[in-house]
């Protein structure tokens, strides 16, 4: 271990909230639609029932990264959700700490394989 290594691994930008598979698949829905999606599209996108999409919503409502906006289309009611600025700054955070994550691991699995490969018994 190289006297700069501690913690090196300990990806601390990596957010518990967005590390959620669901949360992840809702985020990264709303972050390829700048103008949000329905709840009904959202919730297609992600394959997660209502319950479920709506209290992963609350979560990441209550955490300022995404906004649910009520209305009416048709005399029916829908639900628009949005990423808002500062869960769009986050998420793309998150997403660049996770892109560290797989480099590190691309890197290590290249070594291990050249390891695998060369012969364990010289003949």
């Amino acid at each position: 271990m190289k006297p700069n290594d501690e913690g090196r691994f300990a990806y601390e930008g990596l957010d518990r909230l967005m590390h959620e598979k669901a949360r992840l698949g809702i985020l990264t829905s709303l972050l390829t639609q700048r103008n949000g999606l329905t709840f009904g599209d959202l919730k297609k996108l992600c394959n997660l029932t209502d319950g479920n999409l709506s209290r992963h919503l609350k979560s990441l409502e209550e955490e300022g990264l995404v906004d649910i906006q009520k209305s009416f289309a048709n005399n029916r009611p829908q639900t628009l959700c949005l990423l808002t600025e500062n869960g769009r700054k986050r998420f793309i955070d998150y997403l660049q700490e996770l892109e560290r994550v797989v480099q590190d691991a691309s890197v290590a699995a290249k070594r291990s394989k050249k390891t695998l490969s060369k012969p364990i018994f010289n003949t």
